[in-house]
């Protein structure tokens, strides 16, 4: 017969054991999420198909417009507080910044607790007006093509959906939840970048609705890269090539000879890239080209090696070809970078947890790869933390003819963005 203490014993190491089984067992999906997710696949899908076609690039004042409506309309229905914001005096402006940039619409959700999260996405493509007619929304198995699909219609339509998937539970513990949806991204946000550098240090909580990862990859991202941009002006002389080629200056020559002075400004291993891919020179065949222009694609992980790219670059122009030719250089900071913080790191970690309750693996990004964000703008005076890529899985984003979303990630990534928002609203996401 077992004794009291060898029985007490054994109760012991059962307790211990079934913790221990416990803390190994998988967490588990809510259930409400999970049914309230699905049933929004099918409408995400036909919200994607109204944004689709409405044709928004970035300069496209009028496509711009009608998507703003649209948006704020859908918004305004699910109970969001709407305004319209149009760009203001300290709009940044840039070589490629039109005379008036799209609206931002903004809505605010006022809950009954004490966090303020903020969700960002935009409703600008980088498509000219008429390619929709060659293109049109399509379903193609688990495929769904677009103009603007991935970058970033997918992303305004998921807020959409997450938040009637909240709506729907009666879910309100937020002190606030604010959408941001701008029109002006894919031209470096010259008219929101400061609205959203400023409503991002309002908040608790950043999470940014770009593309979640690729065919193969199921991602979020806690760092992009900072973008800028160089532009190398060679004032030279005009003069006939066939009978006095003498007395011209050639800018192309100069050109040619600024540009291969400044090839080698590429750090790799630090994240920093400087390539030189646009260029034009002359007036006719049969003449001295009098100017000449050269632009340069420019990518950092920290702020700081766009100064020192620009300081290099403002050295080198110095060093002349041809002494009579006259060199400038215009220098844009047109996205900063977004860094990887212990804030962010903790609230990544949080989002790879969650998506362990569906029984996948999110991959949580603490380096950049090539692209910029607006996300980086929220940061900008931000403390808490700041996520990016919590939209669909998709690819093919700027090209002409093969832009798609997965189908089969609406289910998931909707789960993790709406969970997300839960736990942070109950300050569960540490």
């Amino acid at each position: 017969m077992m004794s009291q203490s060898m029985s007490r014993l054994c109760r012991i190491l059962l307790v211990l054991a079934g913790l221990g089984m416990a803390a190994m067992a998988p967490a588990q999906p809510m259930p409400e999420v999970q049914a309230l997710v699905a049933k929004e696949k099918a409408p995400m899908l036909d919200t994607m198909k109204a944004l689709v076609e409405i044709e928004s690039g970035s300069a496209d004042r009028e496509g711009l417009d009608r998507i703003a409506a649209l948006i704020g309309q859908r918004l305004q229905a699910l109970g969001g507080k709407v305004e319209y914001i149009e760009a203001g005096a300290d709009i940044y402006k840039m070589f490629d910044t039109p005379d008036k940039p799209g609206k931002t619409v903004r809505a605010i959700f006022t809950g009954k607790g004490t966090r303020k999260i903020l969700l960002l996405a935009h409703m600008d493509t980088v498509y000219p007006r008429g390619m929709l007619a060659q293109q049109p929304f399509k379903v193609d198995g688990e495929r769904a093509y677009g103009l603007g699909i991935a970058d970033d219609k997918q992303g305004v339509a998921m807020i959409l959906h997450a938040i009637r998937v909240l709506n729907a539970m009666n879910f309100r513990d937020y002190g606030t939840l604010t959408v941001l949806i701008n029109g002006d991204e894919e031209i470096s946000s010259p008219g929101s970048r400061h609205l959203i550098t400023k409503m991002g240090a309002e908040h608790d909580a950043v999470l940014s609705f770009e593309g979640g990862g690729g065919p193969t990859a199921d991602q979020i991202r806690l760092a992009t890269s900072g973008i800028g941009a160089a532009t190398i002006n060679v004032r030279g002389r005009g003069s006939h090539a066939g009978s006095a080629p003498e007395r011209g200056v050639n800018a192309l020559y100069e050109l040619a000879h600024q540009v291969m002075q400044a090839r080698d400004l590429s750090k790799p291993e630090v994240g920093t890239q400087v390539n030189w891919t646009l260029a034009r020179a002359g007036v006719v065949r049969n003449m001295i080209p009098p100017g000449a222009q050269a632009q340069a694609d420019i990518r950092v992980d920290i702020v700081a090696d766009l100064d020192g790219i620009e300081n290099t670059l403002r050295e080198r122009i110095k060093n002349k070809l041809l002494p009579e030719s006259e060199v400038t250089l215009e220098f844009e900071r047109r996205r900063p970078p977004l860094q990887a913080t212990e804030a962010s790191r903790a609230l990544g970690a949080h989002a790879a947890k969650i998506y362990t309750e569906l029984g996948q693996k999110l991959i949580v990004r603490d380096r950049p790869t090539g692209g910029g964000t607006d996300a980086a703008f929220a940061a900008l005076s931000q403390k808490s933390p700041v996520l990016e890529g919590f939209g669909l899985r998709g690819f093919g984003a700027h090209t002409t003819d093969a832009e798609y979303v997965l189908i089969g990630s609406i289910e998931p990534r909707m789960y993790l963005a709406v969970r997300m928002i839960m736990d942070i609203a109950q300050d569960k996401a540490k």
